[in-house]
């Protein structure tokens, strides 16, 4: 199984997109709350600079946000990740 981190806002519509694709294929998730100053500039670093949220990575690797991993989606990648 797919190790993912979702780092999310309580008040953002794209990370409950990204949550909810997890949730329809049946795959847990760690999700971090990116409000927290320190955990933002974790983020900051971890992810290349990019300061919106969602930020996914799986396996480790970056992804990006909600767009991206919609995009996977339909091209049929985010099953491949997933394993």
């Amino acid at each position: 199984m797919a190790e993912i981190e979702i780092y999310t806002t309580q008040s953002c519509p794209y990370c409950v997109r990204a949550k909810m694709l997890f949730s329809q294929k049946d795959v847990s998730y760690n999700e971090i709350d990116a409000t927290d100053p320190a955990v933002r500039t974790e983020l900051l670093k971890k992810s290349g600079g990019q300061r919106t949220v969602p930020q996914i990575f799986i396996n480790g690797e970056h992804i990006g946000g909600c767009d991206d991993l919609y995009e996977l989606n339909s091209k049929g990648e985010l099953d491949k990740l997933l394993g």
